[in-house]
C-alpha cells in the first residue's frame, strides 16, 4: 500500500496515499493517544452515501487557503490546519447561512437534543438567534400515513435523496436547485404518499435535523392506557431491545429484555408479548408456502411462481407494489410477524380470554416506520378494526 506522510495540527501521520483530508481525519480517531485525534466537523456528510460534504462546515486550511475537506486528498508533505481562525469563522459563517434558513423550534422539536445543526450550533457559540419570519413557513406535508415532512427546518443536506435513491432504490424525494437555493421535494407534486415512497422510513434515520420525522401514535397510546374499558397488550420486536441497550449504553450481557418488560407493564400495559411467537408462526406459514409451490412445480404445474421471497417486511412488500407490480406473486402470501401476532391477538386470544375484540387494543413496538403503514392497511382490519391498532418505533 502506498503511503504519504502529513502533518495535521502540527503532528505527523503517515496514511494511505489518495485519501481524502476528511477520511485521514476519520483514520486519526482510531488512534488511542486523544492528542493525535483529529476530528473535522460534517453536516452534510453520509458515509456511505454521501462522500462530499458541501455545507461549509467541513473544511480545512492548507498552505493558508481553505479547501473542502470531503474533496481535497492528501499529498506528500501536506501541512492540514483544522481549528484555525480562519477556519473556525469560515464554519461560523456556513452555520450562519444554515440558520438563516432554518426554523429554529428547537424546544418542542422532535429531534431536539439529537440534532447534528443543534451540536453544531452549541460547538460554535451561537445563541439566542432570531426565529424564522412566521410569514416564510411553508406548509407540512402530511400526506403519508408515516412520515412529516417540514422544509422549514430542512438544511439542504440531500441525504435523504441520495439514501432514497442509492441505498433503497425508490427516489421517492428530488432536489432542484444547488446549494442553499436548492428545493427538496417529493417526487410527486401530490406529496410523498403518492410518490412511490415505500414508507421504509431511512430518511428519517439519516435527516440530521427534524425535517423528516415519523407520526407519533403516543398520544393515541395514552389515551388508550387511560381508558379503563380497554385492555392493552404490548407486542415487542426482538431488535428494539438491543437498540435500547444501545441507546442507554447497557454493557453487553445486561437484561434489557426484562427491564424493558417491567417498564411497559409500569406504564400500565395489561400485557407483554414478544413478536418471536409471530415471526414463528410467519416461518411455519412461509415454510408450508414453499413447499406446497414446490409439489405442485413437481407435479408439472409450471405457472407455480419460483423462487419464493418473504413478506414479513412491508416496505419491501410495497416496494414491490410499487416498483415490481408484474411480480407481485413472488413474496409469500403470509402475514408479517406483526400483523400475525395482532390476528392471532384479535380472533383467538381475545376470545380466549372473554376480551370483546373492540375492546382490545394491540400495541407494536418496531425498528421500522413501515409497521406503521401497515396497521393502516385494510386488508389488516376486521369491519374496521385493526388487527394492531398502534405502532410505536424505538424512538418513541
Amino acid at each position: 500500500m502506498s503511503t504519504v506522510n502529513i502533518k495535521i495540527n502540527g503532528y505527523d501521520y503517515t496514511m494511505k496515499k489518495g485519501i481524502t483530508i476528511l477520511d485521514a481525519s476519520f483514520e486519526t480517531l482510531k488512534m488511542q493517544r486523544e492528542f493525535m485525534q483529529q476530528s473535522i466537523p460534517t453536516l452534510y456528510y453520509l458515509k456511505g452515501v454521501q462522500d462530499v460534504d458541501q455545507s461549509g462546515v467541513c473544511i480545512a486550511e492548507v498552505d493558508g487557503e481553505i479547501v473542502n475537506a470531503s474533496t481535497t486528498r492528501i499529498k506528500e508533505g501536506m501541512e492540514i490546519q483544522t481549528r484555525t481562525p480562519t477556519v473556525m469563522e469560515a464554519r461560523k459563517k456556513a452555520l450562519a447561512a444554515i440558520l438563516e434558513q432554518h426554523n429554529k423550534s428547537c424546544l418542542y422539536c422532535f429531534r431536539s437534543t439529537s440534532c447534528e445543526l443543534q451540536d453544531l450550533l452549541k460547538e460554535y457559540g451561537f445563541t439566542d438567534e432570531p426565529d424564522l419570519p412566521k410569514t416564510n413557513l411553508e406548509q407540512l406535508d402530511l400526506s403519508s400515513k408515516v412520515l412529516i415532512r417540514d422544509n422549514n427546518k430542512c438544511i439542504k443536506c440531500k441525504r435523504c435523496i441520495n439514501v432514497c435513491a442509492k441505498m433503497q432504490a425508490v427516489s421517492a424525494i428530488a432536489c432542484t436547485g444547488d446549494g442553499l437555493d436548492a428545493k427538496i421535494e417529493p417526487a410527486s407534486p401530490a406529496g410523498l404518499a403518492a410518490a412511490s415512497c415505500v414508507n421504509c422510513g431511512q430518511c428519517v434515520a439519516v435527516c440530521p435535523v427534524g425535517a423528516l420525522t415519523e407520526k407519533t401514535q403516543m398520544d393515541q397510546v395514552k389515551e388508550a392506557l387511560e381508558d379503563p374499558d380497554k385492555y392493552v397488550v404490548v407486542q415487542v420486536a426482538p431488535a428494539v431491545r438491543a437498540a435500547l441497550g444501545e441507546a442507554f449504553e447497557f454493557p453487553i450481557g445486561v437484561d434489557v429484555e426484562g427491564r424493558m418488560a417491567e417498564a411497559l407493564r409500569r406504564l400500565g400495559f395489561d400485557k407483554v408479548f414478544d413478536t418471536k411467537f409471530g415471526a414463528d408462526l410467519t416461518i411455519m406459514e412461509e415454510g408450508s408456502e414453499l413447499l406446497d409451490r414446490l409439489t405442485r412445480y413437481l407435479k408439472g404445474d409450471k405457472d407455480v411462481c419460483l423462487p419464493i421471497l418473504t413478506s414479513c417486511c412491508p416496505a419491501w412488500v410495497n416496494f414491490f407494489e410499487h416498483q415490481f407490480p408484474d411480480m407481485l406473486d413472488i413474496p409469500s402470501t403470509a402475514r408479517s410477524p406483526q400483523q400475525m401476532f395482532g390476528a392471532i391477538a384479535k380472533n383467538y386470544w381475545a376470545e380466549k380470554m372473554n376480551i370483546p375484540r373492540e375492546d382490545l387494543i394491540v400495541v407494536s413496538i418496531m425498528p421500522c416506520l413501515a409497521k406503521k403503514y401497515e396497521c393502516a392497511r385494510e386488508e389488516f382490519a376486521t369491519q374496521g378494526d385493526p388487527d394492531v391498532n398502534y405502532s410505536l418505533s424505538t424512538r418513541e
